[in-house]
């Protein structure tokens, strides 16, 4: 048998994960296995955060619509403002709706004073 020898493919390997895990601390960035262990973790949670991310920023927008809805000048609430936006059929998201919100309060207070009066009516 001939000789085989190895470490070619492996030394590539290991350099790769090396690579990703650059950034990682003390034995995380240095040692094969914690490399490869915590290569995996990372890659777990930040396949599992983009969708918290997701949701916390939308959790943000409705708070802070909320909190707008709820000041003097309204006095609504924010699922009464939600129902009736759907239902005067207003493409308006949630996201566009927190930043004309906090930027620009009194078009917000105008576009809920619309939307109140043509209830009623």
């Amino acid at each position: 048998m001939t000789r085989v020898r190895r470490g070619y493919t492996a030394r590539r390997r290991r350099t790769k994960i090396r690579l990703f895990a650059s950034t990682f601390i003390r034995a995380h960035s240095r040692l094969t296995r914690t490399t490869t262990q915590q290569r995996m973790r990372a890659l777990v949670s930040s396949h599992r955060d983009r969708n918290r991310k997701k949701r916390d920023f939308r959790r943000l927008w409705i708070t802070r619509i909320n909190a707008v809805t709820r000041e003097d000048r309204v006095s609504y609430t924010y699922s009464r403002l939600i129902y009736n936006l759907y239902k005067r059929q207003l493409l308006l998201n949630r996201k566009i709706l927190a930043q004309i919100a906090l930027s620009n309060k009194n078009c917000f207070y105008m576009i809920s004073k619309k939307i109140i009066n043509k209830n009623q009516v």
